[in-house]
């Protein structure tokens, strides 16, 4: 199970380093086109996560964890053989069904398999796994890609799917089915207006922000987002009430974690271009690049939980966010000359920030639910990670698009790294001074987005825990 949750999580991780070779590829993708060949698979599986666990439940977990590998092997061969973008697309979204079907039925056959007094050590470290799958997604991947092309990293995930899903089925118990009712109508809105605010964000620099895609996007999202409220509040059985965002703890942790995996993914996206292109590493030193970041993930992780009861919840989530967003901030000061050792310094910054986050606001969403809710705070933790990756992803390109082009000489058109080098092979400096520039902005605006965003975090759990130590000092 914990295999599994490596495997679709490092996919996450792993698509960034293939973005340089995907823009030089035979595919010609555009630099919109980059961005949803990372984020489609991203926002499918955010938005599919509760709707597979629930699924998982009505239908037998085993059943649906092995679906999900199979559409996982599927989208992932579809996605080797793709000969052009939309068919490269449509393996990256049927690859997000598959892992929103694998990920919370990993944890519901876990739980069904171990004794009662093993489930907190069970869920430790499954938790545990994400972070191990960013890593292995970037070692892993980078080593892969040292072949050459970027349809190994996807050829290379087909039998990795298929031999744990061999495994599963032989070694995975039969769990027994609940009755419950699953939320078609739910999640289709969900993701129609997810993908909606994305074409919003993703197709400002190449159409306009004033252009009718771009405003069509913005608008549909907010209609589908209030259609989705509309139909959890009257459905009995909701894909997720939101009446349960009336809860303010749950509220800002929420907006927490979506804010931490906002910063840490973007990082990703823009970390595996600049090591590239900005510092001239292979796949494979960048793969191993980012590792100052889950340096302090490995060796903290198990003390996080100490500092917040010694320092309090609130000091220990603005010093979270005080490293994530600073640590975002200094990475926006390399640049080629930069030397590496003080680039990986930002780096374990930006980490010491993600190792006192994760555990912090998972506490405090757990601890916000009743214990017959687990499964529902379990799903908001996907959701909101991957989510917030989707949303990362998708502000920094935008951002660094936008800054690229327009740092670029005048007699030099394109919307890509690899375009302009294609067409201007001997101007390099420049072309690479641009991109530069733009990942620079983009790191700085994403830098003070965690900050503004954690400190809304912090100001509304304090707020919340005023209110509350006022209602308990007004009881008899």
């Amino acid at each position: 199970m914990c295999a599994c949750v490596v495997l679709v999580v490092g996919m996450v991780a792993a698509i960034n380093l293939a973005v340089p070779m995907l823009a030089a590829s035979e595919l010609h993708p555009s630099a919109p086109a980059l961005v949803w060949l990372v984020d489609t698979y991203v926002i499918f599986f955010a938005c599919l996560v509760i709707p597979g666990g629930a699924a998982g439940d009505r239908f037998g977990r085993k059943g649906v964890l092995l679906t999900g590998l199979g559409l996982f092997a599927a989208g992932a061969l579809l996605s080797a053989i793709a000969p052009d973008v939309p068919i490269l697309l449509a393996g990256r979204a049927v690859t997000g069904i598959g892992a929103a079907a694998v990920l919370p039925n990993t944890l519901a056959v876990l739980l069904h398999a171990v004794p009662a007094e093993r489930k907190g050590a069970t869920i430790a470290t499954w938790a545990s796994m994400t972070g191990i799958g960013g890593v292995a997604g970037n070692v892993g991947g980078g080593a892969i890609l040292t072949g050459g092309s970027w349809r190994w990293l996807f050829a290379a995930a087909v039998p990795l799917a298929l031999v744990l899903a061999a495994l599963t089925a032989r070694i995975a118990p039969v769990s027994s089915r609940h009755d419950r009712r699953l939320d078609p109508l739910g999640a289709a809105l969900f993701v129609g207006a997810s993908v909606a605010l994305l074409v919003g964000i993703v197709q400002g620099p190449e159409a306009g922000w004033g252009s009718t895609i771009v405003l069509s996007g913005f608008a549909g999202s907010a209609v589908l987002f209030a259609a989705w409220v509309f139909v959890e509040l009257r459905t009995e059985h909701p894909l997720l009430d939101p009446r349960l965002f009336r809860i303010a703890g749950l509220r800002s942790a929420c907006l927490g974690m979506t804010t931490v995996f906002f910063g840490m993914f973007a990082l990703f996206y823009v970390n595996a271009s600049f090591l590239q292109y900005g510092k001239g590493f292979g796949v494979l030193g960048t793969g191993l690049g980012i590792i100052p970041l889950t340096v302090p993930l490995i060796l903290g992780g198990p003390h996080a939980g100490r500092v917040a009861r010694r320092i309090g919840l609130d000091a220990t989530l603005v010093l979270a966010f005080a490293c994530v967003g600073g640590g975002l901030l200094g990475l926006s000061t390399s640049d080629t000359q930069t030397p590496y050792p003080a680039y990986a310094a930002w780096l374990v910054v930006t980490g010491i920030g993600v190792t006192l986050a994760l555990p912090t606001l998972s506490g405090v969403i757990t601890g916000s639910l009743p214990p017959s809710q687990t499964g529902v705070g379990t799903g908001l933790q996907a959701t909101t990670r991957e989510f917030g990756s989707a949303l990362g992803v998708a502000v920094i390109g935008t951002v660094l698009t936008a800054r690229f082009t327009a740092e670029l000489p005048p007699d030099v058109h394109a919307r890509t790294v690899a375009q302009a080098l294609a067409a201007h092979p001997g101007r390099a400096h420049e072309i690479v001074s641009a991109f530069v520039t733009g990942a620079s902005t983009g790191l700085r605006v994403l830098g003070v987005a965690v900050l503004v965003l954690g400190g809304l975090v912090v100001l509304q759990s304090l707020l919340s825990r005023r209110g509350a130590d006022a209602a308990t000092a007004d009881l008899p």
